[in-house]
């Protein structure tokens, strides 16, 4: 069996898209915030996932995380979100919506001659405080309707506010177990440093309470929970990611981002290859064997509907 954690088989094309300017009714087909967009060249159907980017981040940071993804098979949409460091996650909410209504008309003119979206198998992810908002339109909260249907959800590092009682609006987090009013399989993968302090100038990136734990633990079933105990918030952005972002405000782990890229890109081809394309003998291996993985993940955890209720007794 082929490993995840490497470059799949399909070459990538990356395709830089601009939004359509207001008003601009010859621009149409335009996407309403730019996009960056990951295709195998390969002639061929594949599904799509659409990621949101993290807090006063940019799209393109996360390239090489991305074409990790699209070379396993997969089309992967990233929009450019708001970036205000006064925002809230609702305008990203509302963009992140509106770009996956974009989807059906506007993505297959897009994308290399032969290749075909497959919108019947289409993912929502999200890092940092996308993945908050990943959660928030998958959850329903978005004002604009969702014209598509979202099959999977995949939260990295999520992250909810700065404390409990600071959540980023709109707030999701009940702090009551199974609360989330989701009816897809869940992926939450999280940072073992990201809840730690880089200095006494920053606070931690990933706060508790707030965190990738939060977030598994108010999933329904069937849910999965992976944390890359070795690394920080930050550590699966590109080389070349600005190091006043990369470095500067949240803890960082061991000084090699290909394994944390390789690592994350790994475990979401993994799981979307199990509900997309039923080959579920990739996420079990990891499940049962997770040494195979490039680093350390610790703690793994899963809860399935037939054991909801003793998973989560072995979680608390």
């Amino acid at each position: 069996m082929a490993s995840v954690f490497e470059i799949g088989k399909f070459s990538v094309e990356v395709i830089v898209v601009t939004a359509k300017e207001k008003g601009d009714e010859a621009a149409s087909s335009l996407p309403p915030k730019p996009v960056l967009i990951l295709s195998p060249t390969n002639a061929g159907v594949y599904p799509v996932a659409v990621f949101l980017h993290g807090f006063l981040l940019q799209n393109r940071y996360y390239t090489q995380l991305l074409k990790h993804v699209a070379s396993h098979g997969f089309i992967v949409v990233a929009p450019q979100l708001y970036t205000c460091i006064l925002a809230n996650s609702t305008e990203d909410v509302e963009s992140a919506a509106a770009v996956a209504n974009w989807l059906p008309d506007g993505l297959r003119p897009l994308l290399p001659r032969g290749v075909e979206p497959d919108l019947t198998k289409l993912a929502l992810a999200g890092h940092s405080r996308g993945g908050h908002a990943a959660f928030a339109v998958a959850l329903g909260l978005a004002k604009t309707p969702l014209e598509v249907k979202f099959s999977t959800l995949i939260g990295v590092d999520p992250v909810a506010g700065t404390s409990k009682s600071s959540q980023t609006p709109p707030k999701i987090l009940t702090y009551e177990p199974s609360s989330f009013d989701l009816d897809i399989p869940v992926l939450v993968l999280g940072t073992g440093l990201g809840d730690e302090k880089k200095n006494i100038l920053f606070p931690a990136c990933a706060p508790k309470g707030v965190n990738h734990e939060e977030f598994y633990y108010e999933c329904k079933p069937p849910c999965y929970h992976i944390v890359m105990k070795e690394y920080g918030h930050l550590d699966m952005l590109d080389d070349n990611a600005p190091k006043i972002i990369a470095k500067c405000p949240c803890k960082n782990g061991k000084n090699c981002r290909d394994i944390m890229r390789r690592t994350t890109g790994g475990l979401a081809v993994a799981f979307l290859k199990a509900y997309f394309e039923g080959e579920d003998g990739y996420l079990q291996a990891i499940l049962e064997d997770p040494q195979q993985a490039p680093t350390v993940l610790d703690p793994v955890s899963r809860r399935e509907a037939k054991n909801e209720m003793d998973s989560l007794v072995a979680f608390l």
